[in-house]
């Protein structure tokens, strides 16, 4: 398990388990130069933490959608280095939202261990209205594993799920507005194009589309925040 303060504490193993993969995809990743190197602790065993599950998450998401080992890894030396979990986090909601469900039966014990936390039955029900879990005959569970670890982070959030029901709405009809503008704006440009050319754009499209509206995103975000905040203490009473 890993702490609030997000210490390293993950065994290769436990790694995968949580990010649903394999040991020997998680070294594959590590000797491409996608993952970080582990901490290594006594007796020469390397304890990853919630910064190496998040990229390996944002790894398979950039997967599930196509992309090639040498674009991902141009993708990730775009990144600033040195963005945290929850940054990491942020990049794979903003990637899972241009890929199809990726869905999964878990048993009651695996959706916990891919969650990395105990979950009540009030935390399960949560994560159903969001979309993510749906149970199934014998005790299972449906899970949208590409979108599960947000999820759970939203767990923690203080918001009522009408209010993160109703801002994924708000994502979903303005991501899907600016990715039809955006495809009009990129067949215009390929259309006198020959084939090598179309798909040598189309290569580099993605991971580009996906950079440019997460950096605006988190700005205007921030920028909409701190207007909020300053407009509050403004209204208080002296």
């Amino acid at each position: 398990m890993t702490t609030d303060t997000e210490e390293p504490t993950l065994t290769i193993d436990e790694l995968a388990a949580r990010a649903g993969v394999t040991v020997r995809t998680v070294r594959f990743y590590s000797t491409k130069g996608l993952l970080p190197p582990p901490v290594i602790g006594p007796r020469r065993v390397g304890h990853y933490s919630g910064e190496h599950l998040d990229r390996l998450a944002l790894i398979e998401e950039l997967q599930h959608q196509g992309m090639t080992l040498a674009a991902i890894e141009r993708y990730l030396q775009q990144l600033p280095p040195d963005l945290t979990a929850q940054d990491l986090a942020i990049h794979r909601a903003v990637v899972s939202s241009w890929a199809p469900e990726t869905l999964e039966t878990l048993s009651p014990a695996e959706l916990r261990e891919r969650a990395g936390r105990a979950l009540s039955d009030h935390d399960v029900e949560r994560l159903g209205a969001m979309g993510v879990v749906r149970s199934e005959e014998g005790g299972g569970y449906l899970v949208d594993v590409g979108l599960l670890r947000l999820g759970v982070r939203l767990l923690d959030v203080p918001l009522s799920e009408e209010a993160i029901l109703a801002s994924r709405q708000v994502l979903i009809a303005h991501s899907r507005a600016a990715a039809h503008e955006l495809s009009e704006l990129f067949r215009g440009e390929v259309r006198e194009r020959d084939a090598r050319a179309v798909r040598s754009l189309s290569a580099h499209m993605e991971p580009l589309v996906l950079q440019a509206l997460l950096t605006t995103f988190q700005r205007s975000l921030k920028e909409e925040l701190h207007a909020w905040v300053d407009g509050s203490q403004e209204r208080r009473p002296s």
